[in-house]
């Protein structure tokens, strides 16, 4: 049962990425619609309210970023492992990544805390807005504890090959997140806080299910016993890891200079530039899906010394990759209206909104190439100066 996966991923390796990529496309289908509900519900509170949410994205992306990273140097070395045929190993590796996410969040929370402040005034946030986006993120950072772990857990779940576990996690916690918004947000009025609550309440469901399903569903298992402290799988997991949280991270400051720049001529240019950021992941969203398979697949092919499947799946892949992002940019700048009428009625936005997005979509294919090439790195264990 242990090999049987990975022997029929390598009889058939276009037709495990596809395997793995489409619970992770249903999960980013899900996370749209949550976005745009979510960003919906706020709109309705006012373009103060979508700048503090935009103020405070890149801030939050910054968090996504270190764990994705934490969480890609961990699915890199089990998904070696793996293809080496080495489960208690990979077990070790795992328990490696569930630690460095419990120091990784207790750092985000202490940073989050004392610089969110001055970073907002730094990005532009003033009055109102200012008020609104440390009201959100006061909430959010708390949920760093559960969102971190559950960060390491779906990538446990997507080095072993299933991505449907992780699918269902994420569908629970997002449909409880967009419930959650309606109810705090319409019902009992809670603004901007009843947001962040929501999204705190969908991280805590994110954790407890991973945990859940570690334990009922996964063939890699979290628990102390498996755990002999290793410095070089440690240092590994970081070192695989940083090239895609660097990217992110500078990704992250791109928005804020974008937020910065755009709130010296008004709230409803942060607004626009928000949402048009939010379409452009929409827009890269089978990219995604596609480098978390890339990852997973080839570090099994590496760890089994596969290196014909390994070229062979990194040259589809980016074949694949392009063409979808092409179709998918080319609708968007097209159209760009269609889809920013389903965050704001404001013509004025609307107007910026269409602007930002058109010129933000050209740069998305050389985006994603550099995306798909980190990914393939992290999957070969590049970055930590050789395996082990």
């Amino acid at each position: 049962m242990k090999n049987r996966r990975l022997n029929r991923f390598i009889r058939n390796p276009k037709r495990a990425l596809f395997t793995l990529a489409l619970p992770i496309i249903i999960i980013m289908l899900v996370q749209t619609l949550y976005n745009i509900v979510d960003t919906a519900f706020v709109g309705r509170l006012g373009a103060e309210a979508i700048a503090a949410l935009t103020f405070a994205f890149p801030i939050f992306f910054i968090m996504l970023a270190l764990n994705a990273g934490a969480a890609g140097g961990t699915n890199s070395r089990i998904a070696r492992f793996i293809g080496e045929k080495k489960i208690r190993a990979a077990e070790n590796a795992a328990m490696h990544g569930f630690a460095i996410s419990i120091c990784l969040a207790v750092l985000m929370f202490i940073a989050g805390m004392l610089l969110m402040k001055p970073l907002f005034i730094l990005l532009g946030a003033e009055g109102a807005t200012l008020s609104l986006a440390i009201d959100y993120f006061t909430i959010v950072i708390a949920g760093v504890f559960f969102l971190s772990p559950a960060f390491i857990m779906n990538n446990i779940f997507i080095a072993q090959g299933d991505t449907k576990t992780p699918m269902k996690i994420e569908i629970t916690g997002l449909l409880l997140n967009m419930a959650l918004d309606y109810i705090l947000i319409f019902i009992f009025h809670w603004g901007v806080k009843g947001a962040a609550t929501a999204t705190f309440a969908s991280f805590v469901a994110y954790s407890a299910l991973g945990f859940y399903f570690i334990r009922t569903k996964s063939m890699i298992k979290l628990s102390w016993k498996s755990f002999t402290p290793s410095r070089n799988i440690a240092k590994e997991i970081v070192s695989v890891g940083f090239p895609a949280s660097l990217m992110m991270v500078l990704m992250a400051v791109y928005f804020s200079f974008v937020n910065w720049f755009m709130a010296h001529f008004s709230v409803g240019h942060v607004a626009a530039a928000g949402i048009a950021a939010r379409l452009q992941s929409v827009a890269g969203m089978p990219i995604v899906a596609l480098a978390l398979s890339l990852l997973t697949l080839s570090g099994m092919f590496y760890g089994a010394k596969r290196y014909d499947l390994v070229k062979f799946i990194i040259f589809y892949v980016i074949k694949v990759s392009m063409i979808f992002i092409i179709l998918g940019s080319a609708v968007f700048f097209i159209f760009p209206h269609i889809f920013l009428r389903l965050f704001t009625s404001d013509p004025y936005v609307l107007q910026l909104g269409a602007a930002f997005l058109r010129v933000n979509i050209i740069i998305l294919p050389f985006l994603a190439l550099a995306t798909l090439i980190n990914r393939a790195m992290q999957g070969l264990g590049t970055g930590s100066g050789r395996n082990r």
